[in-house]
């Protein structure tokens, strides 16, 4: 498959998460990972919008979809914020903060990279893999 890479920014309000989502299941339509694809780009503009300065008003958040060989990488720049994304752990009934902990479930591999100025939050998923389940 030929490498190639799309993105798109969004304004950091919550109907840009169903933008997002769109946007993400419009590209790779009919891929047997869309769904997981869309579920990843959801939490992740999710957070964007509650954890960071693109939740401010005029924030905004950029969603990137890049393909390279046997992998799927889907990213979501914000405009930064106090505090470091991390996986939320409690027990018990939590309605919100699992965000990266289903991130980290669902893709091969995942990450940051920025600081207080902007993030990229980032995930992989397997294509060879999407292919067997």
């Amino acid at each position: 498959m030929s490498p190639w890479r799309m993105s798109r920014h969004f304004l950091g309000a919550k109907p840009s998460v169903t933008e997002a989502r769109r946007f993400v299941t419009t590209f790779l339509k009919g891929w047997p990972l869309v769904g997981d694809a869309e579920l990843i780009v959801s939490e992740l503009a999710t957070n964007a919008i509650r954890h960071s300065a693109s939740g401010r008003f005029g924030g905004r958040f950029v969603v990137t979809i890049q393909v390279a060989a046997d992998r799927l990488w889907l990213g979501v720049l914000d405009e930064g914020g106090p505090r470091a994304p991390k996986i939320f752990r409690r027990n018990g009934e939590v309605e919100t903060g699992r965000g990266l902990l289903i991130v980290s479930e669902i893709a091969a591999d995942w990450g940051v990279f920025g600081d207080e100025q902007g993030r990229t939050v980032w995930a992989v998923l397997d294509l060879e893999e999407s292919s067997c389940r």
